[in-house]
């Protein structure tokens, strides 16, 4: 088989394995450059993408050549350039296939931006919750280092941070091309950062960054519980942010709300621009479906667009999901457009899954006890201590706007004669919504846990 199709073959096979970040990021810029017997040579963009490949997915890449009947006795890596550059610097590593122990060379000053050229802005459907956060990454474009420094976004699952924060980075480097734009999930660099430890070479990573202009790094939160790396992004960030170049970070969580988190830290994520980026919104979310639907050239009606955002509405990355559903059952059928009736008889089996465990004042109940840590008897009891009058004002907040219960039934799920009380509560809690991220967070990790209204 030819080279380039066979490597084609295995890239394929990797795809399948490894969501899209993390193969833009480390896979698609690879080629095969040789193969024999004894060894196969694959060319690779710069020397952080070759070690993190000996390093994470060596065993990733022998079962896709197995799969694809490659069987050799050594795998080398080498630095190359694309064709028709010349490449001075070649630097080969070669890893014997039944020897895990990775090769200790050091790195390069190489960059590997890491960016996903699918997001971009123009592609990005901006609405109520997430306006603010699109603005405020559009302004850093033009502001680097200046306006919103460090910028930091964060909201639940799904709903579009990741593709925003690479769109900026994207954008950033269109309209500078000299500058070093790096983005990273939290949880590669953690990985870079232990085996630089291991292999006594954290001056080589302190150096590749701790001399970029822009560091992306997503999903911090899962830097929680970790000292030393905690410890090295701290000086990474105090390195930068003097010499005045930019951050951009994301999270589930607001920086006050990541356990464990060093004060430190806390206190210069808060120190440029923090946005909470909401769940989209109806409207956004039948835009977004529109647009999705566009790019793949199914014709929709109305009403079928309406039907899944309407019952989709917490995670965009299901709602792209269901549209691709519908879709594929559209070609393998040869459907021209696909219709409301199309629509709930594919998906007829999940929302009966989800009106058969629909969450309930109970269910409310329940998990607003657990998460305090206070009894249900208390919550619904006479009590008035402090730490019961929240957990209880909260319990009614969602009963009333994800339940869309009356005030009355309200009061009586949660023992209280005048419902009054229950229409005080909901206002309190809207008004402390306002100012209080502690309070966002702790309606947010409700809700999440109560999988409200997901197909």
């Amino acid at each position: 088989m030819e080279s380039n199709l066979l490597w084609k073959s295995i890239l394929g096979e990797i795809e399948l394995n490894v969501n899209p970040s993390i193969y833009a990021t480390w896979f698609k810029k690879t080629k095969l450059l040789s193969h024999s017997k004894k060894e196969l040579i694959i060319g690779v963009p710069n020397a952080f993408a070759q070690r993190q490949l000996e390093t994470q997915f060596q065993a990733l890449i022998k079962q896709a050549l197995e799969k694809n009947e490659i069987y050799c006795q050594n795998l080398i890596y080498r630095i190359s350039s694309p064709i028709g550059q010349k490449n001075n610097n070649q630097t080969d590593r070669l890893i014997n296939l039944s020897d895990s122990q990775p090769a200790k060379n050091r790195w390069a000053q190489n960059y590997s931006q890491g960016l996903n050229p699918r997001y971009s802005f123009d592609n990005f459907i901006p609405g109520s919750g997430n306006d603010l956060a699109y603005a405020a990454c559009q302004a850093v474009v033009g502001n680097l280092g200046c306006k919103y420094n460090p910028l930091f976004i964060y909201g639940g699952v799904g709903i579009g941070k990741t593709h925003l924060i690479q769109a900026t980075g994207n954008a950033i480097a269109k309209n500078n091309p000299s500058l070093r734009v790096v983005y990273v999930t939290i949880e590669q660099f953690v990985q870079e950062f232990t085996n630089a430890i291991r292999y006594k070479q954290v001056g080589d990573f302190t150096r590749c960054y701790r001399n970029v202009d822009v560091l992306i790094i997503d999903d911090i939160q899962f830097i929680a519980n970790k000292e030393k790396t905690q410890e090295e992004f701290f000086h990474t960030f105090n390195v930068l942010h003097e010499a005045g170049k930019q951050i951009i970070i994301s999270s589930d969580k607001h920086p006050r709300s990541i356990p464990t988190l060093e004060a430190r830290l806390q206190s210069r994520f808060e120190m440029g621009m923090t946005i909470d980026m909401q769940v989209p919104d109806l409207e956004t979310r039948c835009a977004i479906l529109k647009y999705k639907a566009e790019k793949i050239n199914l014709k929709i009606e109305p009403e079928c667009v309406q039907f899944l955002a309407s019952n989709i509405s917490t995670n965009i990355r299901v709602l792209e999901g269901a549209l691709n559903q519908l879709n594929a059952f559209c070609e393998n059928h040869k459907i021209l457009i696909a219709t409301l009736q199309i629509a709930q008889g594919i998906f007829e089996k999940q929302l009966n899954s989800v009106k058969t465990s629909r969450t309930t004042a109970k269910h409310i109940i329940e998990k607003i006890a657990n998460y305090y840590q206070i009894k249900i008897a208390d919550l619904i009891g006479p009590k008035r201590d402090k730490d019961i009058v929240l957990p209880r004002q909260v319990a009614m907040y969602l009963m009333r706007n994800e339940l869309n219960l009356s005030f009355p039934k309200i009061a009586k799920n949660l023992g209280r004669k005048d419902h009054t009380t229950a229409i005080h509560s909901v206002t309190k809690i809207e008004k402390q919504l306002l100012y209080s991220e502690d309070l966002k967070q702790n309606i947010r990790d409700l809700k999440e846990g109560l999988k409200f209204q997901a197909v």
